[in-house]
């Protein structure tokens, strides 16, 4: 938080609210001439003022200063700047593995007769309790309460051992399970936008901006509230709580101008997915997009939480909106005092952080264009957040999937024009939507009622409000709300065979939804409160109606969820639904009263009223002006400071649990939940030497876009896959297995279920799923097995992918899951950021193909022995040897990049990890203070 050490004479006081505060101003920067700050992207400004505020001459440098200020859009400085963000932000699921680390570090210490209690966050750290809820019940009155227990009951030993880390660690809180989503909690209370904090050194207060970096992908939604913050591997996080910066490459910056204004019926959801779409053709990967231009002042802080929220899908590091009136005027409703509001308002004028659309628009790397005017309502999947599809053409979109899908059933890669098994669906009643343009008579009454009853390819099985993207934002959560009343007293009903789910990211949503008397209306169609958390966005969807389970199975169907979620990768939503689709809270709805994904909502009828009238979309669709008015007649400030000035306080179940009143965890070798890593027991105080890894076989050979759902365990645990063997072995019934996110803290299972995703395809077997062929016998087995057979034969494995190894969620198990299998390397074509960092974070060395060659190229099968040459002598981002030996005994010899990126992930790796890295020091800072002694 700044030192006396100032270089560039940046400090400066000024006066906010009637007190003075000391501030490091950035255009000290340009009168020194060291570049032109005042043109700088906001997003690169507010970086900027953490090195100059930060800079000592040891962690941060003035060349990190100056090559940060010299930031122009012609050419981005080749440098890496140390981070230092002001505080660190976690999930539960991602939580829990970062304060098992952290107390098997301090066992570790305690080992070793060192202080424990040095092992503690320095940089303030919170956790949020949302990613544990399961939707066990729902479309009852009692959900919440009854999930909200089942919660408990499943996660009590994780829930004990936050406690006890709340308790036990110095600048770390936990907000329990019930309160809300974390991105939304950040959101609307976590986040001060700017910091006065009285100095270490000094009594003096200094004001600097709020900046983090998170344990969760999304992450990013706070870049809505003008904060600076993204998602990285829980292994860095943890690195950044014990004071450690996070390096990283100087971003580029890609201005995204905004222009128009949406169209009655179009929502901010509409516009997210476009935008996803056009960023990801444009590609963003590793760089920072700034949103600017007139459309700004059109879009209300949520809805720009909801662009931020997404960034993760359309690749980039972050979607930064600066700061304006609209941001200072969503603090106010929030509940931050007008004391700090006003304070923040001074310091970012003094700063140049305040945006105003009419001032010259910042310098960027490239820059893209929207005019929201021409936004459609639209949808996103089967699979993937960026394939967007309007929705008066999805289903044309569905029907097209399904003639692949038959195709593909047949071992038939070209889809038919008249396939076969397609026309067969189509003449059995496959193709609903064509009851809809029915004339309204008593034969299309009978069509409407009964065609939906029954369960076919395209059937919504799950429909859930759900998700920190789209839950944060008032407009569409009224929106559905309306759309509701509207079909309720329309006659229209949900069908029979969908899940429905209301889980809101915020308390204070069920507080404005019941006070404009809308939540009666949802819950008529279903759709009521199962609790507060990410639910099913996560996978924790729960299970679908047994009889629904049974004809999926039976008729091997491609049935659909629904859901107002951020991501909808295969395998993710529930293992028995195939075609997951992303959409607006309004349109979950809507093809939850349609009941089928196969439909054109713009043209079609979602169905029959009681007479048998077709009732359309248009028909029940709220206007814009009618939400408004609601938002302006229900939402206030006060809802906020009531849920919010309690948010700490836990419910009974909360405080009744036992909690252990000891610095040091007490590991219970009977937990199926909690176990001591053995990442840093026998830990050798030296740093071990390089070495060419000889001999190593290949565990998976992987195709494109592998995500870490691919890699990481998530979701269920199947009670015939080795961590479902496991649990059993332990005593465990299947019926309280839990997910595997729920049981993060114990390796045991994590590394049983890594590359366990049903629909993974290891190209060295025929079929998907956890399996490999385990090469010295030849025989098919799964991938736990067959990596435990190879260490104990002391054979080293590699893994062998395609194009962007690693997107999604930022697991650090789909890293530390890869390491305790024995896999050294991994090959591909490309990597996503954050997997990438956490595969080095775990001393796991990622590798690049050169450009234009793959493993198709290349001539490899997966089966050859590989010597990887070169490592002993390793240097960021030069080149190793890769020797591949066929069964022949011929060689193929290709270069591949090191992807090691900087001289301190050279370091991690060298280390081990980054934790392994900070142990190391701080134990030998004992060693050598013992030696002395």
């Amino acid at each position: 938080m700044g030192t006396d050490y100032d270089p560039f004479e940046a400090k400066y006081f000024i006066d906010t609210d009637n007190e003075k505060v000391a501030i490091y101003r950035l255009n000290r920067l340009e009168e020194l001439g060291l570049g032109s700050i005042s043109k700088l992207p906001n997003s690169i400004k507010v970086l900027l003022e953490s090195l100059l505020r930060n800079v000592d001459g040891n962690l941060v440098t003035e060349d990190d200063v100056k090559a940060l200020a010299g930031w122009s859009p012609d050419k981005v400085p080749e440098h890496e700047i140390p981070f230092i963000p002001s505080r660190v932000l976690m999930q539960d699921f991602t939580g829990v593995p970062a304060v098992v680390d952290i107390a098997a570090m301090r066992s570790a210490m305690q080992r070793e007769g060192g202080d424990s209690s040095r092992i503690n966050p320095e940089v303030p750290a919170d956790l949020v309790i949302d990613h544990s809820l399961q939707i066990d019940y729902f479309g009852t009155a009692y959900s919440k309460k009854y999930n909200e227990e089942k919660e408990f009951e499943r996660n009590k030993e994780r829930y004990s051992l936050l406690r006890w880390a709340q308790e036990s660690f110095d600048n770390f809180q936990v907000v329990p399970p019930g309160k809300g989503i974390i991105h939304q909690v950040n959101l609307e209370h976590l986040a001060p936008l700017v910091h006065f904090k009285n100095s270490k050194n000094k009594n003096e207060k200094i004001a600097y901006p709020d900046t983090l970096v998170g344990t969760d992908s999304h992450t990013t939604m706070i870049n809505g509230l003008g904060v600076l913050g993204w998602g990285v591997g829980g292994i860095e996080a943890e690195a950044v709580m014990m004071g450690q910066p996070y390096y990283m490459s100087i971003p580029e910056v890609v201005g995204f101008k905004l222009d128009g204004e949406l169209q009655e019926g179009v929502t901010a959801t509409d516009l997210v997915l476009t935008v996803t779409q056009m960023l990801r053709k444009h590609g963003v990967v590793g760089k920072f997009v700034e949103f600017y231009g007139p459309g700004l002042e059109k879009l209300s802080l949520p809805d720009r939480a909801t662009l931020a929220n997404m960034a993760p899908e359309y690749g980039a590091t972050m979607g930064y909106f600066p700061i304006d009136e609209e941001t200072l005027e969503y603090l106010k409703l929030t509940g931050r005092s007008e004391k700090h509001v006003n304070m923040v308002r001074e310091y970012t004028k003094e700063q140049g952080l305040l945006f105003d659309s009419q001032n010259d628009e910042p310098m960027y790397n490239d820059k893209l264009e929207l005019d929201m005017s021409n936004v459609e309502p639209s949808i996103a999947g089967p699979k993937r957040p960026y394939d967007r599809i309007s929705i008066e053409n999805m289903s044309e979109h569905f029907h097209n999937l399904m003639k692949q899908t038959f195709a593909e059933k047949r071992g038939e890669k070209d889809i038919q024009e008249n396939d076969p098994d397609y026309n067969r669906w189509l003449e059995e009643g496959g193709n609903i939507s064509n009851v809809h343009t029915q004339s309204a008579h008593h034969t299309s009454y009978i069509k409407c009622r009964d065609s939906f009853t029954t369960i076919t390819h395209g059937a919504v099985a799950i429909a859930s409000i759900t998700s920190c993207t789209n839950t944060s934002n008032p407009s569409v959560l009224i929106g559905a709300g309306l759309l509701a009343k509207n079909a309720v007293e329309m006659g229209l009903d949900v069908k029979p065979y969908v899940k429905t789910s209301l889980a809101p990211g915020s308390r204070v949503v069920t507080d404005y939804l019941d006070k404009s008397e809308l939540l009666p209306y949802l819950e008529a169609l279903g759709f009521h409160l199962v609790g507060y958390g990410c639910a099913t966005c996560i996978g924790n969807s729960g299970p679908i109606n047994e009889s629904v389970e049974n004809e999926i199975k039976e008729k091997d169907l491609t049935v659909a969820a629904v859901l107002s979620g951020n991501r909808n990768f295969e395998g993710r939503i529930n293992p028995y639904i195939k075609a997951n689709y992303l959409t607006s809270p309004m349109l979950v709805v809507a093809y939850a009263l349609a009941g089928t994904v196969d439909i054109d909502l713009k043209n079609e009828a979602l169905g029959c009223d009681p007479n048998g009238l077709p009732i359309y979309l248009k028909d029940i669709w709220p206007t814009q002006n009618e939400i408004n008015q609601i938002i302006k007649d229900t939402i206030d400030s006060d809802m906020f400071e009531n849920e919010y000035s309690h948010v700490m306080e836990g419910t009974e179940l909360w405080d009744d649990m036992d909690v252990p009143q000891d610095d040091q965890y007490h590991w219970d070798p009977n937990s199926s939940y909690i176990q001591e890593p053995p990442f840093f027991k026998d830990f050798p105080h030296e740093t071990p030497k390089l070495q060419d890894i000889k001999g190593a076989r290949v565990l998976a050979y992987l195709e494109d876009n592998i995500t870490t759902d691919h890699i990481s365990p998530a979701g269920a645990i199947p009670v015939d896959s080795p961590a479902g063997q496991y649990l059993l072995n332990q005593g465990v019934k299947e019926e309280d297995f839990n997910t595997y996110g729920s049981r993060r803290g114990n390796h045991e299972v994590m590394m049983r279920g890594t590359f366990g995703n049903i629909r993974l395809n290891n190209k060295l077997v025929d079929r998907n799923g956890g399996w490999t062929l385990y090469h010295p016998t030849g025989k098919e087995m799964s991938i736990y097995d067959a990596a435990m057979n190879y260490q104990d034969n002391n054979i080293p494995l590699i893994v062998m992918a395609g194009k962007e190894y690693g997107t999604g969620s930022s697991r650090d198990w789909a890293a530390k899951g890869t390491q305790l299998l024995g896999v050294k390397a991994v090959i591909a074509e490309s990597f996503e950021r954050i997997h990438r960092s956490n595969l080095v974070g775990m001393g796991v060395l990622p590798l690049q193909f050169k450009k234009e060659e793959n493993t198709d190229t290349l001539g490899l099968k997966g089966n050859e022995t590989y010597d990887i040459n070169g490592i002993e002598n390793l240097k960021p981002g030069n080149e190793v040897e890769v020797v591949a030996r066929t069964e022949n005994g011929d060689d193929i010899t290709f270069k591949a990049d090191v992807r090691l990126d900087s001289d301190i992930e050279l370091e991690y790796y060298r280390n081990g990890g980054i934790l392994h890295k900070f142990l190391r020091e701080i134990l030998n800072e004992k060693l050598k203070l013992d030696n002395q002694l």
